[in-house]
């Protein structure tokens, strides 16, 4: 067991110092004090490997299962060096102005940093090494999700911004529904006494008002003249009879007054459950960009037989817009919800199978790695991942994205 230890140990050893004479032979190494030495190859523990002289500092950032972390791991002449043996500091610098100054503390083979490296991973990096009296300095660029347009570019782009800022969510409930005629706006009149018609003074499709005279009857039993008026205002949707034919009981005109129509809307199990009366409503034609305001008047207290459940609200049609049968959608609004921070929908990509959007900073832009909470049809409230006031790009980010996929964007630490 011993035997086979001391092999791995001088295997490890080996093949460190081909990592570091490979690296010097294709840079060449600085002076300790040479604040620009080489950035190396990756390191035994999948880092990237740091060397000045005889002395390596692999950098990694390990994430499996924990929030991400920096580890450092130190090799003299190619021997791990115990990290207790070390003082190391770290400062990230990040696109947007802000540093991560990272002090770390030994653990295991290794120094983990005290705070967590949050996303992107993109930042220029500063670091130093203090190892038996002697300072060591590196300095080296780690992108990720980052893309610099030309002003000239940007504006053939077509890319749009807004402003990362607080927000009122408004949450709608989309549904369809069809205009009618309310019962009460329909009239049936028949004539009180058998007799003749004598005349009909209206036609189908003409315009009444409450009380016009609308025809006249001779009396059977009298023989006395007496007049049919109007019980509304409204238009003659049918005319049954005509002049000097023998009245009885039956319907001589319809009438019905459009000046106000329903609005009767289907609503499936998960919708119903968001909807109450009195709450606004806007409707929409599918046809003929009307559009107009009220609020839910009636919830209907059972399901039909396809599960469906009916909602109603009522319109002003004074215009006439509105025609019984006409094919409607609309938007309830079930909730108002302000939020600290939002963005709009149409922004978000994916990038490393995480949601982000192109956070701008002059002429470059990078990725956010957002974490959401509510939305609406518009925007989505931001939890985590990007500061208020941030600019970011709303049209046509996906050509930001797809820069970043050209140019080979990469996670490694």
């Amino acid at each position: 067991m011993n035997k086979t230890l001391t092999i791995l140990t001088s295997l490890l050893a080996s093949l460190l110092l081909l990592f570091i004479a490979t690296a010097q032979a294709a840079g060449g190494h600085d002076d300790h004090n040479n604040e620009h030495a080489t950035e190396q190859a990756e390191g035994p523990h999948g880092g990237r490997l740091l060397t000045e002289a005889d002395f390596a500092l692999e950098v990694t950032i390990f994430e499996t299962g924990i929030p991400p972390e920096m580890r450092l791991y130190a090799y003299a002449s190619g021997e791990p060096v115990a990290p207790a043996a070390l003082d190391a500091e770290v400062t990230l610098h990040r696109l947007d102005g802000q540093q991560d100054n990272i002090r770390f503390s030994p653990e295991q083979q290794y120094l983990v940093g005290d705070i967590s490296i949050a996303e992107p991973h993109s930042y220029r990096v500063d670091i130093s090494v203090n190892y038996q009296g002697r300072q060591y300095h590196w300095h080296y660029d780690s992108f990720e999700g980052r893309v610099e347009l030309s002003d000239r570019i940007f504006t053939l782009a077509g890319i749009g911004t807004d402003i990362a800022q607080a927000q009122v969510l408004t949450q709608k409930t989309h549904l369809f529904g069809v205009i009618s005629s309310p019962p009460t706006a329909q009239f049936k009149v028949k004539a009180p006494y058998s007799g003749t018609l004598t005349e009909v003074l209206v036609q189908q499709g003409d315009m009444v008002t409450k009380g016009q005279r609308i025809a006249r009857i001779s009396n059977a039993a009298t023989l006395k003249m007496y007049d049919i008026v109007s019980p509304a205002n409204g238009i003659i949707t049918d005319r049954f009879f005509n002049n000097n034919e023998l009245i009885r009981d039956e319907v001589l005109f319809n009438i019905v007054d459009f000046s106000s129509v329903y609005v009767e809307l289907s609503a499936f199990p998960n919708d119903i459950d968001q909807l109450r009366v009195g709450m606004p409503v806007s409707v929409f034609s599918l046809h003929h960009g009307e559009s107009a305001h009220s609020k839910l008047s009636y919830i209907a207290p059972k399901m039909t037989e396809g599960h469906i459940a009916r909602a109603r609200a009522v319109l002003d049609n004074s215009n006439g817009s509105w025609r019984p049968g006409m094919h409607i959608k609309a938007e309830v609004l079930t909730a108002t919800i302000p939020v600290a921070l939002a963005v709009q929908k149409r922004a978000i990509q994916r990038f490393r199978d995480m949601p982000v959007v192109f956070a701008r900073y002059g002429n470059t832009f990078e990725v956010r790695m957002l974490q959401f909470g509510r939305e609406d049809d518009d925007y989505i409230e931001v939890t985590a991942g990007l500061k208020p006031g941030t600019e970011y790009a709303t049209d046509n980010s996906f050509v930001l994205k797809a820069d970043v996929l050209k140019s080979g964007a990469s996670h490694d630490h």
